[in-house]
């Protein structure tokens, strides 16, 4: 398999398995903690490979998370559309940023994507989520740093550009 051909798996790969590890069913006391997978994994690429992530691709992954979920239609492609433009727009600064400016990075984005759902979701008709409904993005900014290193290291030990 040439080296482009496994550049192109490895990176669909990621993406369906960020979208697969959103469906993993955790018990009722640690779904607070569930961080948003698809957003990290696409916050990697668009900061590692800006010419394979844009916009669409942004909004084509929320739909499928949507569909999978079973949520409002449109509204995870919504808020990874903000996520990924946001991130994109500051790429050239956040690339170079050391990492636990990146971790702040980050939870700043997630917690702007928790803002995004909370709109959308009070304009449905929800009722306001408890307050362990905020974990969320300060876990995903805990696990950035080694998502971020480990996905790296794969793609050095790969070789892929």
């Amino acid at each position: 398999m040439n080296r482009q051909r496994l550049s192109q798996w490895w990176f669909v790969g990621t993406l369906v398995a960020a979208l697969l590890s959103m469906l993993v069913p955790l018990p009722g006391v640690l779904e607070p903690f569930k961080p948003y997978w698809p957003a990290l994994v696409l916050l990697y690429w668009s900061l590692e490979a800006e010419d394979r992530v844009n916009l669409g691709l942004a909004f084509g992954v929320g739909l499928c998370a949507d569909l999978l979920n079973g949520v409002l239609l449109g509204e995870q492609a919504l808020r990874l559309c903000a996520l990924v433009f946001i991130a994109l727009r500051f790429r050239s600064r956040l690339r170079f940023f050391p990492m636990w400016q990146q971790a702040l990075a980050v939870l700043a984005l997630l917690l702007n994507d928790r803002i995004l759902l909370l709109i959308v979701r009070m304009l449905a008709g929800a009722s306001l989520p408890p307050a362990s409904w905020w974990i969320s993005p300060f876990v995903g900014a805990a696990l950035w740093p080694f998502l971020f290193l480990l996905l790296d290291d794969l793609r050095a030990r790969l070789r892929i550009q």
